[in-house]
């Protein structure tokens, strides 16, 4: 299973539509607070643009939701359903993600079968109500070196505030990729904005 080193963290599908414009080919889907058939229906139209595009599409704390639209994955945040559960319900087939901000979140969720985990956040960011201590690189450097010495072969997602600049310290302690929000999204040109996350990294990984 290939895990993407760019995440689009979005609840808007024009915006999913114009980061899949730029090359992004991974969206989580974050919708909070939403009535369940508004939520469905921004899950189906996000769908809509994933598969226009051959991206992935992973919806964020609804296992059942994905489910019943069939899509990719899901993203357990750390109070979500546990993993294991999640896992069960979901079968082996469809990506499972979980959050971690400690090396014990990710020796839990590495036990629980998940494929991917985002490890954050990076640094201080709006978009999450309720935050977990901020790891910068220095964190970032310590959890990875603890993964490493662990034999964790998991893919990690740094995520929390990231920008641009950020991303080639980011990459040097071992993270997999990068989860993005507001670097993209707060721009006024979004496709440009995804591009350029896409074409570093690219630059990175060669």
């Amino acid at each position: 299973m290939q895990i993407s080193n760019l995440h689009f963290i979005t609840n808007r599908p024009e915006h999913a539509e114009q980061a899949c414009r730029g090359g992004v080919r991974w969206v989580q889907l974050r919708v909070k607070n939403a009535a369940p058939n508004h939520w469905k229906q921004l899950a189906l139209n996000t769908q809509a643009v994933c598969q226009r595009y051959g991206a992935t599409l992973i919806i964020n704390d609804n296992p059942a939701l994905a489910l019943a639209i069939g899509a990719d994955g899901v993203h357990l945040g750390k109070q979500d359903m546990p993993a294991a559960e999640a896992r069960a319900l979901l079968g082996p087939d469809k990506i499972l993600g979980g959050t971690a901000n400690t090396f014990e979140d990710i020796e839990q969720l590495v036990q629980a079968g998940v494929d991917y985990i985002g490890l954050g956040p990076f640094r201080f960011t709006t978009t999450k109500e309720k935050l977990s201590p901020i790891l910068g690189l220095e964190g970032y450097t310590d959890i990875l070196e603890q993964c490493a010495a662990a034999g964790f072969t998991v893919p990690i997602i740094g995520i929390g505030g990231i920008t641009l600049a950020d991303v080639k310290a980011l990459q040097l302690t071992g993270l997999h990729g990068v989860a993005i929000s507001g670097a993209i999204a707060n721009t006024d040109d979004l496709p440009s904005a995804a591009a350029q996350f896409v074409n570093y990294l690219q630059e990175l990984t060669l």
